[in-house]
């Protein structure tokens, strides 16, 4: 049911930005007088899932979920149309139109992906706002999530202080920040140390099945669940929180693991809150150390009710929420230009977390949650204007780089050229694709 659940909001998200860049293209080139022969929803090599002709166009919707395309009359596309190229130019097509009037039609696509990812972060803005968590909150240190941030030196109870020589404002940045290498300042039981972050870091991370983040601000130990076949089936309930073991005080989570290992394969005496009641109850440890329980890893209002950390709250009235939208438009675009640049560094390793379909699918909870859904739209939808800038032939950058080529040379380059540069970009964006997914499939089995 989970996976579905996540399937349904990653096929929803795609289908929708996918229609709206093709309708990027498609609104200027029909108000060019330039005719659109096709508008697909997904592939239809062969065959559709459904079509029917409107006009000009043939509207319908494919078998491959891979993407989508508007087929332009006179354009050298992924369709490779040699027979239309052919003939004479004719007054509707796409080759026949100003150069300027072209380049406003390839850059439809992009341009709308910017303004949805805008709309969407604005709409996010005036209804919900924002809540950020203070670095300097975490006052008793971070939790450890991540095994790569243990290798490299990192412990529960540790204050991160700077990444780089610099403060990272806000906790949630603390990991995008330290992905780019450089040195960590932290503090632990009071001796200011210094970790070093090792410039592969990116290609460590990428060889674990799941992304996970580095750090989490420390949480009392409570309960969300008890596995079904528990060593302590039935003794712990969801909402139980771990005030000692064994005598010794449990203020957060990550302070069971060394106590437990201690007391693999025997019992431990725990203490703990119930429906505002204090109880003793006598419990097994597993000979992992573990008293096999799933403990809750608390949201944003579950920690602000506990009152351990501060947040900064956010509000935007109609208004405010614009300009709000679009710094974290032009902030999310900066981090994601920032990250991708990464990957033509091959010391960084980075080219190993491309990922597919499943990766990009993973980014949605198991749970449909609307905000969740509309805050990853939004990123995805940033993500595919920044993709389709890339000057790659097959992509709108390539179709781009060639026209700003014409419009400084006054020369449009040569169509059987054109048609090589379109093959080659297509055979570069196929084994980008069997490359990314390949991952995926490694990460996940391997």
């Amino acid at each position: 049911m989970d996976i579905l659940i996540q399937a349904s909001q990653f096929l929803l998200s795609l289908s929708l930005l996918i229609v709206l860049h093709e309708f990027g293209h498609f609104i200027p080139a029909r108000l060019f007088g330039t005719r659109v022969e096709k508008f697909y929803l997904f592939f239809d090599y062969k065959w559709s899932l459904f079509k029917k002709k409107i006009g000009d166009t043939e509207w319908g919707v494919g078998w491959i979920p891979l993407g989508g395309y508007v087929k332009i009359a006179g354009m050298i596309d992924e369709s490779m149309d040699k027979d239309q190229m052919a003939g004479p130019p004719q007054p509707w097509e796409f080759r026949s139109k100003p150069a300027w009037q072209r380049l406003i039609i390839m850059l439809g696509g992009v341009t709308v992906n910017v303004i949805l990812g805008f709309f969407i972060y604005a709409m996010l803005m005036w209804v919900y706002g924002e809540q950020k968590l203070p670095t300097s909150s975490v006052k008793d240190g971070v939790m450890i999530m991540n095994p790569v941030a243990e290798e490299m030196g990192f412990r529960n109870g540790d204050k991160i202080l700077k990444v780089r020589g610099e403060e990272v404002p806000y906790f949630g940045s603390l990991t995008e920040e330290i992905i780019y290498g450089g040195d960590v300042t932290i503090t632990r039981e009071g001796q200011e140390q210094t970790i070093a972050i090792p410039v592969d870091l990116i290609g460590e991370m990428s060889k674990q099945k799941r992304a996970t983040r580095f750090f989490y601000p420390r949480v009392p130990f409570i309960i969300a669940a008890s596995a079904d076949t528990s060593l302590n089936k039935g003794l712990f309930q969801a909402k139980d929180e771990v005030l000692t073991i064994d005598g010794k005080t449990i203020s957060y989570f990550d302070e069971v693991k060394d106590i437990l290992a201690e007391k693999a394969g025997g019992e431990v005496q725990v203490e703990l809150t119930r429906a505002d009641k204090n109880l003793t109850v006598n419990a097994k440890v597993s000979d992992k150390g573990l008293l096999e329980v799933v403990p809750l890893l608390m949201s944003i209002e579950e920690m602000k009710k506990t009152g351990l950390y501060e947040f900064e709250t956010l509000e935007y009235d109609f208004l405010s929420s614009w300009p709000a939208g679009w710094n974290k438009t032009t902030e999310n675009i900066g981090k994601y230009v920032r990250q991708f640049s990464l990957i033509f560094n091959p010391e960084t390793g980075a080219y190993k977390s491309l990922g597919g379909f499943m990766a990009i699918g993973g980014l949605f909870p198991a749970e449909w949650d609307w905000e969740n859904f509309w805050r990853i739209t939004a990123f995805l939808s940033l993500i595919l204007a920044v993709m389709n800038l890339l000057p790659i032939p097959a992509l709108d950058g390539g179709h781009v780089m060639f026209l700003l080529y014409e419009m400084v040379t006054g020369r449009e380059p040569n169509q059987k050229f054109m048609e090589y540069a379109q093959l080659v970009g297509f055979i570069i964006l196929i084994a980008l694709l069997l490359f990314a997914n390949g991952n995926d499939v490694y990460r996940k089995f391997f």
